[in-house]
């Protein structure tokens, strides 16, 4: 109902001042088009040639994420002595770490012997068993649900192994709350708004990554996915209007700021992009991908949802000024919005920041423990790409504010004063 009083009383604006109904003059409407069409009409060219058709097959490694996998089940739990398993004081698997305090004793020696059924693939109901030690962080409980890591070319009695939980039905619950929030509070705004997260996920999912795995230059391919989820979002959340198309402007050209400033610092800085194992598997299946490439596409997917928050507050906030001072110039309306905006810039910043800093945390905390100096952690490779990535994208941020508050003090005073205000005028005379 909100969003419904929202239009209703855009609408009624225009007839108050005796205006047209039309939230803009049709010279603005013109004008405004001739930016955006060709702008979505490039977009979506882009999109038809680039368009990957599938992610590419490669050789599977059965490394890391590149395992296959199968689900499985917890059938079975028994309680056996370590040492008749052969796993007194050691450890099986990766997490199993003996306690520093741990002392030979009757309860310490117990570890757990879980039978573990396949649930999937072709050898649906062969079993297998682990055993799992008192000081291993992960302990299994009878009827748990875990993903299996299915080596082929392994002996059969070696071929499966528990490498996580299953979490997804808690994820797709959790998943559930949110959407039935977003609807209960949001109404029609929250349901356009999770419609517009699906394509988001789904141009993500179908577009960016299989285009980037092809060996696409992947700032091309961010550029156009983002303008297109940009698109789409703004448009579906927020109505076919003037004011949403000068946030998709703001966003636009603050988009390619931050492309600019990445493209310049990431080279200045000599960044590689290759400084996790998740890139280095990406690297060594894929030798055809720019990972530096890979870099800055990450940047500019990261800082458009914060843009968009950013440009549409401030260009409603241009509306709702005018509506409320309907005699006010193009330059009284810039100046307070720009004071609103100060207050969205220190909130925004502030917010990108301490977000990438929590990320980072182990990271930093790794840095703490090795006592370096703050130059020198700030000059390693892991942590000045951090600091590029929340800069670069804070300054595209920062620009966003004085941009878009300057365009949509423009077009909403070109529009109202022509005609609109005059129209007022003419019935506040009478």
């Amino acid at each position: 109902m909100d969003s419904d009083s929202d239009h209703s009383h855009a609408h009624a604006h225009g007839h108050s001042h005796g205006g047209p109904v039309h939230p803009v003059s049709k010279h603005l409407r013109k004008v405004i088009a001739a930016i955006l069409v060709p702008f979505a009409a490039a977009v979506v060219v882009g999109m038809i040639v680039l368009w990957p058709g599938g992610v590419p097959a490669h050789q599977r490694t059965g490394v890391g994420f590149d395992q296959q996998t199968q689900s499985g089940q917890v059938v079975k739990i028994d309680d056996v002595k370590c040492s008749d398993v052969n796993a007194g004081g050691g450890g099986t698997t990766s997490d199993a770490s003996p306690s520093p305090s741990a002392s030979p004793s009757a309860a310490s020696d117990i570890c757990k012997k879980a039978t573990i059924e396949v649930t999937t693939g072709k050898d649906k109901g062969r079993t297998f068993t682990e055993v799992v030690q008192p000081t291993q962080s992960r302990q299994y409980s009878l009827n748990q649900k875990v993903l299996l890591a299915y080596a082929p070319n392994a002996p059969k009695d070696l071929q499966y192994s528990v490498t996580d939980v299953d979490r997804a039905f808690p994820l797709w619950l959790l998943a559930g709350i949110f959407a039935v929030a977003v609807v209960v509070i949001g109404r029609m705004r929250g349901l356009l708004a999770l419609v517009a997260l699906v394509i988001s996920f789904a141009i993500l999912s179908l577009f960016i990554l299989p285009a980037i795995l092809q060996g696409d230059n992947p700032l091309l391919v961010a550029v156009i996915g983002s303008s297109a989820i940009m698109l789409v979002a703004l448009y579906l959340c927020h109505g076919l209007s003037a004011r949403t198309s000068v946030a998709v402007l703001g966003t636009l050209f603050s988009l390619l700021l931050i492309g600019f400033l990445g493209s310049v610092f990431i080279s200045w800085t000599h960044l590689t992009g290759n400084t996790s194992d998740e890139t280095g598997t990406i690297h060594a299946l894929y030798p055809d991908i720019e990972i530096r490439g890979l870099l800055l596409a990450g940047i500019i997917i990261g800082s458009l949802g914060v843009l968009d928050d950013v440009t549409v507050t401030q260009t409603s906030a241009v509306w709702e000024l005018k509506d409320a001072d309907p005699g006010a110039s193009w330059r009284k309306l810039y100046r307070a919005a720009m004071r609103i905006g100060r207050d969205h810039i220190a909130s925004v910043v502030n917010t990108l920041v301490l977000a990438y800093a929590g990320a980072a945390l182990p990271l930093l905390l790794l840095f703490s423990i090795a006592q370096r100096s703050v130059l020198t952690v700030a000059g390693s490779e892991l942590v000045a790409e951090e600091i590029v990535r929340t800069l670069v994208g804070s300054i595209g941020l920062v620009a966003s504010v004085p941009l878009t508050s300057l365009l949509a003090a423009l077009v909403v005073s070109a529009d109202r004063d022509n005609g609109r205000s005059s129209g007022g005028r003419r019935r506040r005379a009478k």
